[in-house]
């Protein structure tokens, strides 16, 4: 699993510094005065069960928006973050203005690749509690190709896994069989303009996944982009290109 830009943040949450986003955070600046935040119970912010499901994270995100005051940020909320950015905008219309959204798990019935299957769909999570940190970052990160981590990211990214961080994110990703398909009637009622960046190669999150959310959403453009699952680091140029046409456009 991985974290979510966005444009806001509340009590509860830590703001990040760039983090993983790092080979895009200073492209996507240029452009726009930006926040990011790790969502509750990623990264290194505090962790709330009761958030741990895409609808509860879809909620809290129209909260972080308000905690910082912003009328209709665009919203930028990959991987994790595309489900519950979502659920925001489905049900509390006219608080974004856009959305780029992508390598984030959506088609009915679902499509998901390794590791990400396991961690939905095992029944014993034994072996994940025995996991150190630097097994979850590989867990997390080991599809990462084509792109060197910096070091202050590699550190940040073990920080965030002490304990037994990974395991107590699950819930959240095991939530999908039974949100996805409510996400799914849910498409095409939004009417939030949005963009799906995609890696064409993504063996986490199958491309089937960025289809069906184009199939489905009223407005929205697909780009599938010739990288894996992170997209934002692999092809850093080609994403951060997508993000601020969107936000020129919008």
């Amino acid at each position: 699993m991985s974290r979510s830009t966005i444009t806001a943040a509340a009590a509860g949450i830590r703001r990040a510094e760039c983090v993983s986003y790092d080979a895009t955070w200073s492209k996507l600046a240029g452009h726009a005065h930006l926040i990011a935040v790790d969502l509750p119970g990623f990264g290194q912010s505090e962790l709330r069960q009761d958030l741990l499901s895409p609808t509860a994270m879809g909620d809290f995100i129209v909260r972080i928006i308000d905690g910082f005051g912003l009328t209709r940020p665009h919203f930028v909320g990959p991987d994790i973050g595309t489900a519950a950015s979502l659920f925001a905008a489905a049900r509390h219309p006219d608080r974004i203005r856009s959305l780029v959204v992508g390598t984030g798990g959506a088609a009915v019935p679902l499509k998901l690749g390794s590791p990400l299957n396991e961690w939905v769909h095992d029944e014993d999570l034994a072996p994940y509690r025995a996991m150190g940190p630097k097994a979850a970052v590989t867990a997390a990160i080991g599809n990462i190709h084509g792109y060197e981590l910096p070091e202050a990211v590699r550190e940040d990214y073990l920080a965030s896994y002490t304990g037994g961080r990974f395991v107590d994110q699950l819930p959240y990703v095991r939530a999908y069989p039974a949100e996805l398909p409510a996400l799914g009637d849910l498409l095409p009622t939004i009417e939030t303009p949005v963009r799906i960046v995609a890696g064409r190669n993504d063996p986490v999150v199958p491309v089937e996944n960025a289809e069906y959310f184009h199939r489905h959403l009223p407005h929205s453009r697909l780009d599938l982009i010739d990288a894996g699952h992170f997209v934002w680091e692999e092809a850093a140029d080609a994403h951060a290109e997508a993000v601020t046409g969107w936000w020129q456009e919008n």
